[in-house]
C-alpha cells in the first residue's frame, strides 16, 4: 500500500540558484526509466500480459484468493481499475470468482490452473525483465536502488 508523508514547502530560491534543468530532475528522470522498464517488460513478458495485469496475478499466487477489493489494495490499484484487470483476466481464463473461503458471504477472486501455469511463467520471466533493467547499474547500485524505491513507495 502506498503511503504518503506530508510534502515540504520547496526552498526558495535565490537569484544566483542553478537553472531548472529538465534532465536532472527526479520525476523525469522515474518517467524515463519506467518507459525503459516498461518497453523491456512488454517485450519479454509471456502472453502479453500487462505490467498490472501480471501484478495481480503474481499477488494471487503469493497471497491467494482475495476480494477484488483487497487485490487492488495489495497491488495499489483503485477499485475501477483493478475491476478492469480483473475482468480481462476472468476473460482469458486466468483468474475465476467464486466464495471466499474465510467468509462466504463475500465474493473471491483466484488463479485459475491456467492461471496458475501463466503465472509461474510470468515469474521466471519478471526475473529476467528486473535484469535487464537492472543490468547498467553494479550489484550495490541495484540493492540501494531498489531500498530506496521502497522508501519512495
Amino acid at each position: 500500500m502506498l503511503r504518503h508523508k506530508p510534502m515540504k514547502a520547496p526552498p526558495v530560491r535565490s537569484p544566483q540558484a542553478a537553472p531548472y534543468l529538465l534532465d536532472d530532475q527526479v520525476g523525469f528522470l522515474m518517467r524515463v526509466a519506467m518507459q525503459r522498464h516498461t518497453s523491456i517488460f512488454m517485450s519479454r513478458m509471456v502472453e502479453g500480459l500487462t505490467q498490472t495485469q501480471f501484478a495481480a496475478l503474481a499477488k494471487l499466487f503469493e497471497c491467494g484468493p482475495c476480494s477484488q477489493n483487497h487485490l487492488g489494495r495489495l497491488v495499489c490499484l483503485d477499485a475501477a481499475t483493478i475491476k478492469g484487470v480483473v475482468d480481462r483476466l476472468r476473460g482469458r481464463g486466468f483468474v475465476a470468482t467464486g466464495h471466499d473461503p474465510s467468509d462466504r458471504r463475500r465474493r473471491a477472486v483466484m488463479l485459475t490452473a491456467a492461471g496458475r501455469r501463466v503465472t509461474e511463467s510470468a515469474m521466471a520471466a519478471a526475473a529476467g525483465i528486473t535484469a535487464a533493467t537492472l543490468a547498467p547499474l553494479a550489484a550495490s547500485e541495484q540493492r540501494t536502488v531498489v531500498r530506496l524505491l521502497k522508501k519512495l513507495a
